[in-house]
């Protein structure tokens, strides 16, 4: 309220200076010729010489008040002029003009002659009468003006001795005194006038800005990412549209995902992954300051498009550009890193419609991240096939079990001293069209579409129910593999709670494999799931040891109770392999885990692992993966033989 004031009384005094200088041309040019005319129509030898000292004194003080008035008019009046300067200083010249018309009545009342006194008083009180219309706009100076032009010479006449000029002083001293009451009035209009006016202009001005400003948000609402201030989703394929629909030169459209963004922002903390999400968005601002098409394409993923540029350009850029989103962001009292992986589809090579260039530029990206990531790759049309077997696999997926296309098979685990049957591995077959799909491909896509969830929780369901069905005087095991994302979801232990519940199977009899990758993950969350598990009764095994994750530290923190070599190194126990393979040994022996030697295909493996000390053996050599309805009759056989 107190600035709205401040700016209703400044427009005010600048509206009051307008109207003050916009009169002033009259007002100067009446009393430049009034005065000439009562010094020069009237002589006399006596008073003559005063007189036109005075007219001079005038006359140059009305010469200063117009070059006053020139000069605002040229100078001050387009400009965002002080208007209380400019009013004080027309002010002075005014009330200057008064005494000085002042001065002249009381002279003449004590020297002039009737006649020229009764002219005097009528071309003053004239004056005065029309001063309350052209001063209005300044209210002491409204009310001053005709007051000093007529009050001292009234008075003067009053006091004299001659009646008629008495008269003509009452008469002249009661006018100033309703022009008093008039100027005050009109003052009182004007200044009411104007503050309408400038109210109501403010008034506008302020909805002209709240509307503008409800414009703008609106704008940002509806173009504009909140966290980052770059174009959203809708906007960027509007502008992209405008782009591929007028006539272009080619164009690259980067698709860029950050690598090592979730892990950050589930670990250390949203703020966190703001920060990094916000440092990112200005970088890649910098570093693209000519091209207005930037977004956040959504979570981690921005999307680019840089102007008249061909490949070999784009894909250095690319390079340029995943140098510099991988340097360190200082947020949260922490120095973090992410990198960024880019795909890239070009115009018109590729395709020239904004939905197809991004679904291109996509593919490209998640095709390189499956290679390697925080690189650059180009979009091929090799990619869209291979895409689309991959969408073709993730549909079927989706109706896996409903239609009873997914199965389990065991294969068992043996006891390397006793050779009898300690466990069997279950493990995922799909049959989609009459093909059997490897799981090392089904899996990743169920990982990728977050199907894996179900997925794995039909395999436990199902695994637990069949080891129930099995010898239960022999109590053998059922190992399950368990992807990390399940490993992460909050709900795990329910889940294998309510396998275990439903199942009957007692929970020493399941054991959860994971992967080595669980290394690279957050070690608390996985140290809490695994001693969940672990106090439940169930086993948890670290499955494809030693292919590069794993360390002395964290698997102390662990405390798992098997690990399975990587058949890798089985299939080097008679070269380099044997050394990993007893230096993990050593390691079971200080960590208190059992080792299960995977992949063991022949007779010499089984022996030279024997004799470096493994526990268990797994691999086609003792068994490959048995179908269901197989492993009473596998049981049986085995049974027979140890007896």
């Amino acid at each position: 309220m107190t600035e709205t004031n401040s700016k209703l009384n400044k427009f005010m005094q600048r509206d009051a200076a307008v109207i003050l200088y916009g009169n002033a041309v009259a007002g100067i040019l009446i009393s430049l010729l009034t005065s000439s005319f009562l010094v020069f129509a009237f002589s006399y030898p006596r008073i003559d010489p005063l007189k036109k000292i005075w007219w001079w004194v005038m006359t140059c003080l009305l010469l200063i008040r117009f070059f006053d008035m020139i000069w605002w008019e040229v100078k001050l009046k387009k400009t965002q002029f002080d208007g209380n300067i400019a009013t004080i200083r027309f002010i002075t010249g005014a009330n200057l003009t008064a005494l000085m018309w002042s001065v002249y009545l009381v002279y003449c009342t004590t020297q002039g002659n009737d006649i020229e006194l009764t002219t005097t008083i009528i071309a003053i009180a004239a004056m005065a009468g029309g001063s309350s219309t052209v001063l209005a706009a300044h209210k002491y100076t409204a009310i001053f003006f005709p007051c000093i032009l007529l009050a001292p010479g009234s008075i003067g006449l009053i006091l004299s001795d001659q009646k008629h000029l008495q008269l003509l002083g009452i008469l002249g001293l009661s006018f100033s005194i309703v022009m008093l009451v008039i100027s005050r009035n009109s003052a009182k209009f004007t200044a009411n006038t104007l503050f309408l006016k400038n109210e109501n202009s403010i008034l506008v001005h302020q909805m002209e800005e709240k509307v503008k400003q409800r414009t703008h948000k609106i704008y940002e609402l509806s173009n504009l990412d909140p966290l980052t201030r770059l174009f959203n989703r809708t906007a960027f394929l509007e502008q992209l549209k405008v782009v591929t629909t007028t006539p272009q030169k080619p164009f690259a459209l980067l698709f860029i995902d950050l690598d090592g963004f979730k892990k950050i922002n589930d670990s250390i903390g949203h703020k966190a992954g703001d920060d990094i999400l916000r440092e990112t968005a200005n970088r890649l601002s910098q570093f693209t300051k000519d091209s207005q098409l930037l977004c956040r394409w959504g979570g981690d993923e921005f999307l680019i498009v840089f102007s008249d540029i061909d490949e070999a350009s784009a894909v250095e850029k690319s390079k340029q550009l995943i140098a510099l989103l991988s340097e360190p962001h200082n947020t949260e009292n922490s120095i973090l890193s992410v990198g960024a992986t880019i795909g890239i589809a070009l115009y018109p090579i590729h395709a020239k419609t904004e939905d197809r260039l991004i679904q291109l530029a996509d593919m490209a990206m998640y095709y390189q991240k499956k290679q390697m990531r925080s690189a650059v790759c180009v979009f091929t049309e090799e990619m869209e096939k291979l895409f689309a077997y991959d969408l073709h696999l993730k549909n079927g997926l989706t109706k896996a079990i409903e239609n009873k296309q997914l199965r389990l098979v065991f294969q068992p685990i043996i006891c390397s001293k006793t050779l009898n049957i300690a466990a069997f591995e279950a493990l995922l077959r799909w049959q989609l069209d009459d093909e059997n799909i490897p799981p090392d491909e089904f899996i990743p896509i169920a990982e990728q579409y977050g199907l894996i969830h179900e997925i794995g929780a039909w395999v436990l369901q199902h695994a637990c129910m069949q080891a129930k069905q099995w010898d239960n005087k022999r109590e053998i095991i059922v190992c399950v593999n368990v992807s990390i994302i399940q490993l992460q979801d909050e709900n795990f232990i329910g889940i294998v709670e309510e396998a275990l519940s439903s199942s009957l199977l007692p929970a020493e009899l399941l054991h959860i494999e994971i992967t080595e990758s669980v290394f690279a993950s957050d070690l608390v969350v996985i140290t809490n799931q695994i001693k969940s598990l672990q106090s439940m009764g169930v086993q948890v095994s670290i499955d494809d040891f030693g292919t590069g994750y794993s360390s002395l530290s964290a698997m102390q923190d662990l405390a798992v109770n098997m690990v399975k070599i990587d058949r890798s190194f089985v299939n080097k126990v008679d070269s380099n392999g044997k050394a990993i393979i007893s230096a993990v040994m050593h390691m079971s022996s200080a960590l208190n885990f059992t080792v299960i030697a995977e992949g063991v295909e022949t007779e010499e493996q089984s022996q030279a692992l024997l004799q470096l000390g493994v526990h268990y053996f797994q691999g086609y050599y003792y068994s490959r993966p048995i179908e269901i309805e197989n492993i009473p009759s596998y049981l049986e056989s085995k049974h027979s033989n140890t007896a």
